[in-house]
């Protein structure tokens, strides 16, 4: 199973303790997640289904390339980190 994890900035907002996750792509993973925590959903994903600009999302060490439908795979031992991005100068 894949495992996500979520900063410490999303979860002061809504608590998403890391955990295990059955799913073959990113937004089957998001999916389950938002089952069990639905308020997480608008901080993650905006009203068309997109990831957020001010996120970043990593599966194994890379940077997502789907941000629109979420399709990227995801395989047994995947890890997905969701962070906040930075900004500034």
């Amino acid at each position: 199973m894949a495992h996500i994890f979520f900063a410490a900035s999303i979860q002061r907002h809504v608590a998403t303790p890391e955990r295990e996750i059955d799913a073959r792509t990113l937004a089957e993973a998001l999916d389950a997640v938002f089952v069990e925590q639905p308020r997480l959903r608008g901080y993650i994903l905006d009203d068309q289904g997109s990831l957020r600009r001010h996120l970043a999302v990593f599966v194994d060490g890379r940077r997502v390339r789907d941000r629109q439908h979420l399709s990227d795979a995801l395989g047994e031992a995947s890890r997905v980190y969701v962070i906040q991005s930075l900004s500034g100068g």
